[in-house]
């Protein structure tokens, strides 16, 4: 089963929006949700667990949930409002011909908004366009990853955009990423080691 990241993503009863970001346990290289992008305003980001996934394509994802159900799923980006304390000059001590009677400083509390990201515990979060980079330098993106459907373990990474393999998707087994962060995975293969892995033509549409 491929999970493919920026598909359309469909409920039981209907589209309701597409993949973002998919969320691993890098110990265990085991898939354990998906963030999915409501298509309903305001557009909020949930967490999906793996088990919701009946069938995915490398351009379409069905889960077993309901519309009502995704909603009700945890966030995975949720504004929280800092407060802050700043300094600011008191200008009721300015008089009507616009001198400064004295200088007066009075602090006040703001509260700035803050996007909170909500990743399970000991997990990393993955998103497509993510940068692959093997020991000697930058190959590519992450496109989507291959999972086994029995245990929901991730078998190989699928990289697309690699200069050197044109118009195809690479694939990468789990067993060659040395670790991983959100925006970068890293690789124990050289360049020179990636561009002799099995390549696959490219399926997905361009959206």
């Amino acid at each position: 089963m491929n999970i493919a990241l920026n598909a359309e993503v469909h409920c039981a009863d209907g589209p309701c929006g597409r993949s973002t970001y998919i969320i691993v346990d890098p110990i265990t290289d085991e898939l354990t949700h998906l963030v999915v992008k409501e298509n309903q305003a305001p557009h909020p980001e949930r967490l999906v667990p793996l088990a919701s996934v009946v069938d995915s394509t490398p351009e379409r994802i069905d889960l077993q949930c309901t519309k009502a159900e995704l909603a009700t799923m945890e966030l995975f980006v949720e504004t929280q409002y800092i407060q802050v304390t700043v300094p600011m000059e008191d200008r009721s001590l300015i008089d009507i011909s616009g001198y400064r009677l004295h200088p007066h400083v009075v602090p006040v509390t703001l509260f700035t908004p803050q996007e909170v990201r909500h990743i399970p515990p000991d997990e990393l979060a993955v998103r497509r366009g993510a940068r692959v980079n093997a020991t000697d330098g930058h190959v590519g993106q992450v496109d989507e990853l291959m999972v086994n459907p029995t245990n929901g373990h991730i078998t190989h990474l699928v990289m697309r955009k690699g200069h050197l393999w044109g118009e195809k998707d690479v694939t990468i087994p789990v067993s060659e990423i040395d670790h991983g962060e959100e925006k970068t995975v890293y690789l124990k293969l050289d360049k020179q080691g990636v561009a002799k892995l099995p390549t696959i033509p490219i399926r997905r549409k361009k959206h």
